[in-house]
């Protein structure tokens, strides 16, 4: 009898602490294609040509860490803090990045075609050149951000210089 009723007594322990906490990820595995790095603090890591497309790093934090030429193509960074990070030339081609934090971000000349920014917030960011083609920036925060040299979201339009908080 106790083993029919311990699933239901799962359930509502659940239910009654309010609902299932954010699973980790394994925060000390190697940089990788796919990894789960998901709350993990990469703070500072020098990540410089990593693969970590596809890779899980929701509610992650890579504060002042050196993603330079990264590859984070198809990545799902909800809600992901890229404060201050050097990231110039990564490719973020399919990512998911709604919600992230890129404030003063370093990400000359990187790709994000078709990547999710809804709701990023890029305060002061360095946007030099970077390729925003079929980006969706619904809500997207781009006050003191550089866009100039950019491509558009259209894929043809290129923001002239200056071009800081808007593409113009």
């Amino acid at each position: 009898m106790m083993r029919s009723i311990l699933p239901l007594l799962l359930v509502l322990a659940t239910l009654t602490a309010g609902g299932p906490v954010a699973a980790r990820g394994d925060c000390s595995a190697m940089p990788a294609p796919e990894l789960d790095w998901r709350r993990c603090d990469q703070s500072g890591r020098a990540l410089a040509r990593a693969d970590l497309s596809g890779a899980s790093l929701r509610d992650a934090s890579f504060q002042r860490a050196d993603l330079t030429e990264a590859d984070l193509s198809r990545i799902d960074g909800l809600r992901a803090k890229f404060i201050s990070t050097t990231m110039p030339r990564a490719r973020l081609d399919g990512a998911r990045l709604i919600e992230a934090d890129l404030t003063r971000a370093n990400m000359r000349a990187a790709r994000l075609v078709g990547t999710d920014l809804r709701s990023a917030r890029f305060y002061g960011a360095e946007l030099h050149e970077a390729d925003f083609t079929d980006a969706r920036i619904d809500g997207a925060d781009f006050t003191q951000a550089d866009l100039s040299g950019a491509r558009w979201i259209d894929g043809r339009r290129i923001c002239a210089t200056p071009s800081v908080g808007q593409c113009r």
